[in-house]
Parts: C-alpha cells; structure tokens; sequence
C-alpha cells in the first residue's frame, strides 16, 4: 500500500520529466525540423570521418579531462583540509570556496576577458617581470578554454569531495597515525581511497559540464577554438543545418552517457572492494 501511494506521488514529477525534457530531448536528436533520422546518420557517419570534426571532438574531450584532472588535483586537498579543520571559520571558509556558484558564469567569464586581454593585468605583468618583449595573446586559446572552465566547475569539485571526505571518520587518520603511519601515507592509504566515491562524483559532474559548456568556451575560445557546443550553436543559428546539429548533439549526449556509465562502474567496483 505504502508503495503504490509512492508511485502516485511520483507520477506529476515523471510526467513533468517526460513531457518537459525526455520528448523534447528525443525531438531534437533524431527529429528536428524537416529533417529524417536517414539525414541525421549519414551526417554523422561523415562527421566521424572528416577531419575537421574529428579534430574538434578530440578538442572537446582533451581539454574536458584536463578541467577534470586539474580540479580534482586542486579540489580534493581544499576540500580535504575543510572537512578536517576544526577552525571556527571553517563553514565560513567553505562557503567561501563554493560562493562562485552563486555568480553567473557570464560574470565570471568576462572576468577572464580582462585578465587575458592583450592589455590585461596577466599580459601587463609577464611585460613588466621581463619575461616577454610584448603581452602574449592569451585569449582564444585552449589554455584560455581551461582557465575558466576549471575556475568554473572547481566548486563544484571542492562540494562533492568534501561531502566525501566529511564521512570518513576522522579516528580512523588518529588510529593509522598511531600505527606508525605518517599524515602522507594516513592521507593516501586511508582518505583517498574511502573518498574514492566522491572524487568519480566530482568528475562525472566535472568532465560533463565541461564537454557541454558553451558560453566559457565561446567568449574565451572564439572561432579558432571550435568545441562542441560551439560547432552546435553554429549549425543551429548560423547556418540552420539541422542534421549536423542534431549529430552534433548526438555525440556529446553519448560522450556524456558514456562518462556517466564508467564513472558507475569505478564507483561501484571501489564501493565493494
């Protein structure tokens, strides 16, 4: 009885998740406007054989992994040090690290516009070190890309291993150390390994956003740093090639799908080892 009431109370949510994002979503892979399946595979099909296609989602899923490694490598010891600091500031500080999600990512983007630009404050100090003659062109470059897709998604890193790292009993660092073992090896023999589970979370969420994001990669990329979701919006607004952006989003649905489905299986393989 319990159970069937829960189904019904579940059922306005699912309907709302149908009708709101599982249909369209469905409409806009393989029926968008005047288009057939037929036409949708064959730009595929071609898509994973030219190589300026190729070339993009090599991009796209190269600079993804970077943004994923870097803000785990920078996420986890902050989140690490939050979860364990017994400071009265510690909520404080914690608030603090996750406050940029609080700002729109325009806001923060055209921050970097500023301090990449051949007159940013970037430039201005490699001129004024002597490390360059003339302001390095930052801008539309990958490592423009990875600034600010890893300024963007590095909270969202730092919340999910600290929840990770906040269930790991902290007795059980004092109960190693009284062993014999040192903070380094406490730290990668017993932290890491149980906020495991945590960390495949924060790059599942990390690696998506980043292989989907298009403002940061359109305002600090611009067309010489086409990614995916850049190449997207260019087929759907610019040149109203249906087929190729339904491809387009084709390919960056089962990218996502597959991260999704390995990070599961990471995550179940270290839940039971």
């Amino acid at each position: 009885m319990l159970s069937r009431r829960t189904g019904l109370l579940a059922l306005p949510g699912l309907a709302l998740l149908l009708v709101g994002f599982l249909v369209p979503s469905v409409a806009m892979l393989f029926a968008p406007p005047g288009v057939s399946a037929l036409d949708i595979f064959e730009r595929l099909g071609r898509m994973l054989t030219d190589p300026y296609d190729l070339a993009i989602i090599g991009r796209t899923v190269g600079l993804g992994l970077i943004v994923t490694i870097v803000c785990i490598v920078l996420g986890f010891p902050i989140a690490y040090l939050l979860a364990r600091s017994t400071s009265r500031w510690a909520g404080v500080l914690l608030a603090l690290a996750i406050f940029p999600l609080l700002l729109s990512n325009v806001v923060r983007t055209f921050g970097w516009l500023v301090l990449l630009g051949s007159n940013g404050a970037v430039g201005q100090l490699l001129v004024g070190l002597g490390l360059v003659e003339k302001a390095p062109q930052l801008l539309y470059t990958e490592l423009a890309i990875v600034l600010g897709l890893t300024q963007l998604f590095l909270p969202l890193a730092v919340i999910s291993c600290y929840s990770a790292v906040a269930q790991v009993d902290p007795g059980l660092d004092d109960a190693a150390r009284g062993l014999g073992a040192g903070r380094t090896r406490t730290f990668w023999g017993i932290v890491v390994p149980l906020s495991a589970p945590g960390m495949v979370v924060a790059a599942t969420l990390v690696f998506a956003g980043s292989v989907t994001a298009y403002t940061t990669p359109y305002l600090l990329g611009g067309s010489s740093q086409r990614m995916l979701s850049t190449q997207l919006y260019s087929y759907s607004s610019v040149s109203i090639d249906w087929a190729a952006a339904s491809a387009t989003a084709i390919i960056m649905t089962v990218l996502v799908f597959a991260v999704s489905g390995l990070s599961a299986v990471v995550g179940r393989r270290g839940a039971t080892s």
